[in-house]
């Protein structure tokens, strides 16, 4: 009896779904080498990685690839076409890891975790991050150089620096890059949600009424029992962006204001984002707006929070994860930068980046002392003229 253990249908357990024997079998299909992608954390950065994606399937195709990943991102991965077997970081996930020999191991992380755990993994080539013998980062090669002097030098990072992070990664791993997007596919769960929340949006345009956040999960209906066509515009104003970097939310000022202007779109809805740390800064807003908001709640999961982002036609948000999925759905994106270094961010041509004139930033700093600070300096109005140009 002949086993094709390389085969990427084999699992060792039979059948395999196509034959019972492997002798001869015509579905065989080898994989060409093996890939590990270690990119863990923040979410939003694990999806701008994806970019890497389409690079290495045009320059190492037939390859399996491999990502590790932390638990929070594993629900944006797991519908990704182009990963075939994804870990989250945990025992079980290491160990499964463990199991295989990489031709190519891409380390994007400088942490720690990170840096310790591919030291034990088997692989022919390494290239991103690796540990020097005190555990600190260093370049597992020449190609990562420019990504670790990224992080050493600030005038570097904040002036000089025309890099995009695709740019960078696709650097890192060796590969010319050539526009490659993000890969961001919808799972079942989002794209029943978003069916839902698509149909309270009409409800709630019908009615011209604002409605409580989405946590039920069932659309609203108008009061005759039909589904009124949805608004030509659903504009996502989206209020989180995290809890490492502060410095990056906008103001209820700037949230009122911008609501206020947008408001008097013509057959446009407007939708509140935010997660479980915007409930009181996102009441507040509402208190001050009425029904000019649909306010989609702080609680949703990820697959309905990306759900909520499909039925957008453009998102309004600071350098955050909900900037990351707009941009990774195709969508039209006013990005607001204050802290944090824009020139990193592609667009990819849709939307426009707000950007803070003031001399000290960006900063990356997680408190700030001046008043007011670089985001808090944004008018409503500025960024509600970036929206206006989008839809021209």
């Amino acid at each position: 009896m002949i086993v094709q253990s390389d085969c990427r249908h084999y699992t060792g357990y039979k059948p395999c779904g196509r034959r019972e024997d492997c002798t001869a079998c015509p579905d065989y299909a080898p994989w060409a080498g093996q890939i590990l992608i270690v990119k863990l954390a923040a979410v939003g950065d694990v999806v701008r990685t994806t970019t890497i994606l389409p690079g290495l399937q045009k320059h190492h195709p037939d390859s399996c690839i491999t990502w590790l990943t932390d638990e929070a991102a594993i629900p944006l991965l797991k519908t990704n076409p182009m990963i075939h077997r994804l870990y989250p970081f945990t025992v079980d996930g290491f160990a499964s890891v463990l199991a295989a020999h990489y031709a190519l191991l891409l380390n994007f992380e400088k942490e720690p975790r990170a840096l310790g755990f591919v030291r034990g993994v088997a692989a022919y080539t390494r290239k991103g991050f690796a540990a020097s013998r005190s555990g600190t980062p260093i370049a597992a090669d020449a190609d990562s150089e420019y990504a670790l002097r990224l992080g050493l030098s600030d005038e570097l990072k904040f002036r000089r620096n025309t890099k995009t992070y695709p740019e960078i990664i696709y650097e890192m791993a060796g590969l010319p890059y050539e526009g490659q997007e993000y890969i961001l596919e919808l799972g079942r769960e989002s794209l029943d949600f978003a069916r839902r929340f698509s149909e309270r949006l009409s409800g709630a345009a019908k009615s011209g009424a604002g409605c409580q956040p989405v946590n039920c999960g069932a659309g609203c209906q108008p009061a005759n029992g039909t589904i009124a066509p949805p608004p030509a515009r659903v504009i996502g104003l989206n209020t989180g962006c995290g809890s490492v970097f502060a410095t990056k939310r906008w103001t209820v000022d700037g949230f009122v204001e911008l609501i206020n202007d947008l408001a008097t779109l013509p057959n446009t809805r407007l939708v509140l984002l935010g997660g479980p740390l915007e409930v009181d800064f996102n009441r507040a807003i509402v208190a001050r707006v009425g029904d000019r908001i649909l306010d989609s709640g702080c609680h949703n999961t990820m697959e309905e929070f990306l759900g909520i982002i499909e039925c957008c036609d453009l998102v309004v948000s600071s350098d955050s994860l909900a900037m990351h999925l707009a941009i990774g759905r195709k969508k039209q994106v006013v990005a607001i930068f204050g802290p944090t270094c824009h020139q990193e961010v592609d667009l990819f041509g849709r939307g426009e980046k707000v950007v803070s004139d003031l001399d000290c930033c960006p900063c990356y700093r997680t408190e700030c002392v001046r008043h007011p600070s670089c985001i808090e300096s944004l008018r409503g109005a500025t960024v509600a003229a970036a929206v206006r140009r989008c839809f021209k």
